[in-house]
């Protein structure tokens, strides 16, 4: 039985992120992250950030058990040291995913850093699932149940904090963007120390149930919290795309009427019944949202060159598109 629920635990870290993922991705709505980068982040958290955070918490949790009792070194190491070292891991990846020009916005950055969380969950899953499995079936439904519906997210939402407030900051012109991201991760460690202390403490501290039922309790508005920034991030999406189409139906790049189009998720799934007849719709929608995407970005660094350049190719390609329209 042990081997058959080791070979189970593969399958039951995996399938459940690698679905958050994919649903992560999916609703990014309006100019999806390319699924290269997106997978890149989720190896990362899965193989580089866990490396380091093994390490890491090995050394610094050795100084703990030698000067104190084995209870107050576990607790202190899963409440301090865990989000301490793995937050920084996470998020590392970010900042090469930062150079990139897909990297865009808010959005992206979410997306991202919970792709790296979802990576880096699934692995931190397995080694507790496979820990598990020689304690019987029930055991290991129990942590199954409880990393994949709590644990595994709680890494996939701090780390997405952490993104967000990256991809806000690339193109923004507010003071506070030097401050954003140093106090975005200082509140994803804050969560992952809250999670892990109200977890561990009947363990270690005979605490009781009460503060694990706490824990519960309290997920479901941080998750919802972290559900309200994204939805804020897509709505700043809407009114960006808005607003520079706006401007370019102004200059007759497209039609005026189709504006509003570009900003609806209805509408865009059903491009098909209002775009131009002979126009490839998804084509015209990949087009004019990153011409929107490309306008805003130039606005905010207006000396360099790259965003000037993609401004005017996308809004040639966009002419081009509706002018030329293919038929059958």
């Amino acid at each position: 039985m042990e081997i058959i629920l080791l070979f189970l635990s593969v399958l039951a870290a995996g399938v459940p992120m690698v679905g958050y993922l994919l649903l992560m991705r999916w609703l990014d709505r309006y100019e999806r992250e390319p699924l290269g980068l997106v997978l890149a982040a989720f190896a990362w958290g899965a193989v580089g950030a866990i490396t380091i955070s093994i390490i890491g918490s090995v050394i610094l949790t050795l100084p703990l058990a030698l000067a104190t009792n084995e209870n107050t070194a576990m607790f202190l190491s899963a409440s301090i040291i865990a989000p301490l070292v793995e937050e920084p891991a996470k998020a590392l990846c970010l900042l090469l995913i930062y150079r990139s020009r897909q990297f865009d916005n808010a959005t992206d950055g979410f997306v991202y850093g919970a792709a790296a969380g979802l990576g880096f969950g699934m692995s931190e899953n397995f080694l507790y699932f496979a820990s598990t499995a020689g304690q019987g079936v029930g055991a290991w439904i129990v942590v199954v149940i409880l990393r994949t519906l709590f644990t595994g997210l709680m890494h996939a939402g701090a780390t997405s904090m952490v993104g967000a407030a990256l991809g806000w900051a690339k193109f923004s012109t507010s003071p506070r963007r030097m401050t954003a991201v140093p106090l975005a991760l200082l509140a994803a460690m804050g969560m992952h120390a809250l999670w892990n202390s109200l977890a561990i403490a009947p363990m270690v501290l005979e605490a009781g149930v009460a503060l694990p039922l706490l824990s519960f309790l309290l997920f479901p508005v941080e998750f919802g919290i972290l559900f309200l920034i994204f939805q804020a991030s897509l709505i700043s999406e809407s009114r960006i795309i808005r607003r520079e189409l706006t401007e370019e139906a102004q200059r007759g790049t497209l039609p005026t009427e189709h504006v509003e189009k570009f900003t609806k998720w209805s509408a865009r799934s059903s491009h098909r019944n209002w775009a131009p007849k002979g126009v490839d719709g998804a084509r015209y929608l990949e087009l004019g949202t990153l011409l929107a995407f490309r306008r805003n970005q130039h606005a905010a660094r207006p000396d360099e060159a790259y965003y000037a350049d993609e401004v005017t190719r996308l809004r040639g390609e966009l002419r081009e598109l509706l002018d030329s329209p293919v038929t059958a």
